[in-house]
């Protein structure tokens, strides 16, 4: 088990085979993390910015950062993956935790809340809503089916990971040239979790939402609109919204408030 001194990080599995990294010291929380190629922990780089990325909320709770299972089955929905993780989240701490999902942990996070409320005790999403939206969607599936097929797929992520059409045309060609470096090791795996969350939409369920939810948002988002977030938000009884002025997508979580706001909720009374 790897382990650093500063932070407190280990690494091991849950019930499922759920890979984690824990940082931190406090109560749980749980991130259910953004879209991986990967069923497993990060290495590298990827691992640094992970840690670094979740080091503010690990001065003030024990960060648990959850995958999804390897080997993914075919045909596995989204509601079979929340399964999973609320009888590992139950195994693991016998009770309640806080959840924060982004991006396509987002997704996840939100069918969890839906399906299994005595799971979560309070829920945030981050640069996520209730469903896809087509682009994102469309995205997704190509970046996926390109992997199956032993292509170059990276470049198909572009147009949702910027923060701008400029920038996305840019990042095109850079991810074309990063994808021999960045190929998931399972591609079954990566397609299977892209077909689950490419079906998945809560919009007639969110009502079933009875946790405590944030939802936080970027302005200028290119995967989520604000009118998906605010829909999101709108459709959970208890639950408010923050979006970021000209925050992006992944700029959302990296924004100077957003250890704060989820602090500040996470302990509200």
């Amino acid at each position: 088990m790897a382990k650093n001194v500063q932070l407190n990080v280990t690494e091991g599995t849950l019930e499922h085979k759920l890979p984690y990294l824990a940082l931190g010291s406090g109560r749980p929380l749980v991130f259910l993390r953004w879209f991986t190629p990967d069923h497993a922990n990060p290495r590298g780089w990827m691992r640094d910015s992970e840690i670094a990325t979740l080091a503010p909320l690990a001065r003030h709770y024990r960060v648990y950062a959850v995958n999804r299972a390897p080997d993914m089955p075919e045909g596995t929905t989204m509601a079979d993956i929340a399964a999973q993780h609320a009888a590992a989240l139950r195994a693991e701490f016998g009770g309640p935790v806080d959840v924060l999902g982004v991006s396509s942990g987002g997704s996840l996070a939100l069918q969890l809340a839906a399906d299994h409320p005595a799971a979560v005790r309070r829920l945030v999403i981050a640069s996520s809503g209730y469903r896809l939206e087509d682009h994102a969607r469309e995205s997704q599936l190509r970046y996926a089916v390109a992997v199956a097929e032993g292509h170059r797929a990276l470049h198909h992520m572009a147009p949702i990971t910027a923060s701008s059409p400029i920038l996305g045309r840019l990042a095109v060609a850079a991810m074309w040239l990063a994808d021999p470096l960045a190929r998931p090791k399972n591609p079954a795996d990566t397609l299977a979790f892209v077909l689950a969350e490419d079906v998945f939409d809560l919009s007639g369920r969110l009502g079933d939402i009875t946790v405590p939810t944030l939802v936080i948002g970027g302005e200028r988002d290119t995967a989520y609109s604000t009118a998906t977030f605010r829909t999101t938000a709108d459709g959970i009884p208890n639950s408010r919204l923050i979006i970021y002025p000209g925050a992006g997508h992944m700029g959302a979580i990296k924004h100077p408030r957003f250890a704060r706001d989820i602090t500040d909720f996470l302990d509200a009374a």
